[in-house]
């Protein structure tokens, strides 16, 4: 009874805090190349409505998977043109990116309201899922699931142990410096903004096609600005990442678990307590400004423009 009961919780937690992890890993990728984009929210919902929208029409759920993604990079491409083309400013341009995603989602998905598509499935791997309490809750879920972790792994190997990792850090860190030994920083910054983008999209699907699987206006409920907030918990490093997703996923779960008591407390109080966990977090972090700027990008959210 009591490990039915863990097991249940646990994979509870798992499934709250995927989507935060797979947005944070790319928001994680955009922002060690120098860029800041605040657009997450608005591309988790393009990307969630475009993979519902393709899973309703096409009877597959992978293939809504492999659309969100191309919509978010579609949506990232945006912003890229706008900021680091043309120069705007990228506080307000990704800003500007998630109201526009809020507006697009609602109108492209007006007439899926209470319409279903095809779930993902839980994919068991013998042997290992029939662990007790472990197994269900690592080794037989979906494939987003495995695709978080995977992707968390290379990433992080990605950016610790390979040129390319080292190239896209010094761009972060000094794009004029990087521009100056001769790498193409615009492009590294367009590819890791795409790369953002595709895994803002996934992270909208997983909302649409497993953990509601409906649509719904306003379905990622604020856990685009989560991701974005797990990206500074994190110091910008992967492995303390995936510790700030599973803890935000905590009290994700935590606050609906309490609705599901029947516990007389405010639902509008119980509903904001991820957020006002993300708030508390930042506001401890922001004490230890000497952490922040030992990690943190250099020129994260700076202009650049090629002199020569």
């Amino acid at each position: 009874m009591i490990l039915s009961m863990v097991t249940t919780l646990a994979m509870s937690v798992v499934a709250a805090s995927t989507p935060l992890l797979i947005a944070a890993s790319g928001e994680l990728v955009a922002e060690k190349s120098g860029v800041l984009n605040l657009g997450v929210e608005g591309m988790m919902l393009v990307g969630a409505i475009a993979g519902f929208a393709t899973a309703h029409h096409s009877g597959s759920a992978m293939l809504g998977v492999g659309v969100a993604a191309l919509a978010g990079v579609c949506i990232a491409m945006i912003f890229a043109l706008l900021s680091l083309s043309l120069l705007a400013n990228q506080v307000a341009t990704g800003l500007a990116l998630t109201i526009f995603g809020h507006g697009f989602a609602a109108l492209l998905g007006a007439g899926y309201v209470g319409i279903s598509a095809p779930v993902l499935h839980p994919i068991a791997i013998p042997l290992l899922s029939a662990i007790p309490v472990l197994g269900p809750v690592l080794f037989d879920e979906n494939i987003l699931v495995y695709f978080a972790f995977i992707m968390l792994a290379a990433i992080a190997w990605f950016l610790n142990k390979t040129h390319a990792g080292l190239i896209l850090r010094a761009v972060g860190d000094s794009h004029d410096a990087a521009h100056a030994m001769g790498y193409p920083v615009l492009r590294i910054r367009y590819a890791a903004v795409a790369f953002g983008g595709a895994m803002a999209g996934i992270a909208g699907a997983y909302f649409s096609l497993f953990y509601s699987p409906l649509w719904s206006q306003d379905l990622t409920a604020g856990r685009g600005w989560i991701a974005l907030a797990l990206v500074v918990f994190s110091a910008w490093r992967p492995l303390w990442l995936l510790v700030g997703a599973y803890l935000f996923g905590g009290i994700t779960f935590f606050s609906l678990y309490v609705q599901g008591l029947g516990i007389s407390v405010p639902s509008p109080l119980v509903s904001a307590l991820p957020y006002v966990g993300t708030v508390l977090v930042l506001v401890l972090i922001s004490r230890d400004a000497r952490r922040i700027r030992l990690n943190q990008p250099a020129c994260l959210g700076k202009y650049f423009h090629a002199t020569a």
